[in-house]
């Protein structure tokens, strides 16, 4: 019995499972980032509720939209700060 086994089907084979490995590291990465944006985007969301229901008496209201909670979420209280003066500008 003589077996012989080409080294092409081999290394199309490495090549192969290389490429299936980048393919999922490629996927799996963006996941993470996109998962972030979303948690700081309802973090945001949350922030502006509890300020818009403290500022209700103030009469400050920011209005709740993916944009502004997203500012929030990234930015935090400078975000926050941010939609305030661009409120009062516009």
């Amino acid at each position: 019995m003589n077996i012989s086994i080409e080294y092409n089907i081999i290394i199309a084979y490495l090549i192969g499972l290389f490429l299936l490995y980048l393919l999922g590291w490629l996927l799996v990465v963006p996941r993470k980032i996109l998962l972030r944006i979303i948690i700081n985007g309802i973090i945001g969301g949350l922030i502006l509720f509890i300020i818009n229901l403290i500022g209700k008496s103030l009469g400050l209201y920011i209005a709740i939209n993916p944009v502004t909670a997203l500012v929030v979420g990234f930015l935090g209280i400078p975000g926050i700060i941010l939609l305030i003066i661009l409120q009062h500008i516009v």
